[in-house]
């Protein structure tokens, strides 16, 4: 096998969700930028990082126009693809699917983006009761055929239940977990590649706010952390949610305010059972295997050890 066979695309990932066939259209520029995560990670947050870096501070970017989930199936790729063909900025992209299903270029710039699966459960619950159905219906008519039926239908169960199903059929009613972080995982060496976790975010943003920079050769002085970690705050993203959200406002109650609901990890601590919490963890180790585990539920506590990418 080859060195870098992991970095190859090996399929198409197509679904009701993804049409990962776009990534085989896109011309990659020097300096393009690709956030990629499973889902509910801090993608938004880390995609506003990265915008106050580009724009300079600027707390009026529509991060949610000029930086589309690129391989979801609407609006049709053909809208997508003149959209970052005629952009004259840096750009920098969003994708949720695995590493081995889209095109991997050494002109760009990745950022991994990853989460404990137990808090993006919960996040995913709150997305699912967020969304308006109504504005999903016209949403879907944009789509092709594998579009259609995407509708987010506010959960039928409880949480746990909610937990349970996604756990027992690999992240149901979305998309695989495990392959997802277990794809970047093995590039978590690859200079372009750069590993950020959710728990680090929120522990020390300002921290990883000079990681991201560092690693993208964007010059950062200290005196700009103040107002960029003021634009990145979740007070100020939810108050100004219409130029985040996916897809727009229009397509989540309160105009997307409650697309940013807590920003907390740890709600599922006193919810799930010590049963389902060592399902859960018996799970990640065998699918993940030890130190990928352990980075999906703690971020880089305890994983000094293990070898990433610089800066760290």
């Amino acid at each position: 096998m080859d060195a870098n066979d992991h970095l190859l695309k090996k399929r198409e990932f197509a679904n009701r969700y993804f049409d990962a066939s776009i990534w085989n259209d896109i011309k990659y520029r020097d300096g393009d930028i690709v956030v990629a995560s499973y889902a509910k990670a801090g993608t938004t947050l880390v995609q506003q990082i990265i915008a106050q870096l580009i724009f300079d501070q600027d707390d009026e970017v529509d991060v949610a126009a000029i930086s589309p989930w690129i391989d979801s199936v609407y609006p049709d790729k053909k809208v997508k693809l003149d959209l970052i063909e005629a952009q004259t900025h840096r750009r920098f992209l969003k994708t949720h699917l695995p590493m081995d299903a889209l095109i991997f270029s050494e002109k760009a710039k990745y950022i991994y983006v990853g989460r404990d699966g137990r808090d993006i459960v919960w996040s995913l619950f709150d997305h699912q009761n967020a969304a308006r159905q109504d504005a999903q219906l016209l949403l879907d008519k944009e789509a092709g055929p594998s579009g259609r039926l995407r509708v987010a239908t506010p959960p039928q169960s409880s949480i746990t239940e909610f937990f349970d199903a996604w756990l027992d059929k690999d992240g149901f009613p979305f998309w695989p977990f495990w392959e997802n972080l277990r794809s970047w995982w093995l590039a978590r060496i690859v200079p372009n590649v750069l590993f950020v976790h959710y728990a680090d975010l929120i522990t020390d943003m300002a921290e990883q706010i000079l990681r991201i920079a560092a690693f993208l050769e964007v010059p950062l002085s200290l005196d700009r952390l103040p107002r960029i970690l003021h634009n990145c705050s979740l007070g100020h993203m939810r108050d100004h949610a219409r130029r985040y959200v996916p897809h727009g406002a229009g397509l989540w109650k309160d105009d997307g305010k409650l697309f940013f609901n807590k920003g907390q990890n740890g709600r599922w601590i006193d919810i799930l059972t010590p049963e389902a919490n060592a399902k859960f963890e018996q799970h990640a180790m065998a699918e993940l295997g030890v130190d990928c585990a352990k980075w999906m539920m703690s971020g880089r506590a305890g994983l000094k050890h293990v070898a990433f990418h610089c800066p760290q």
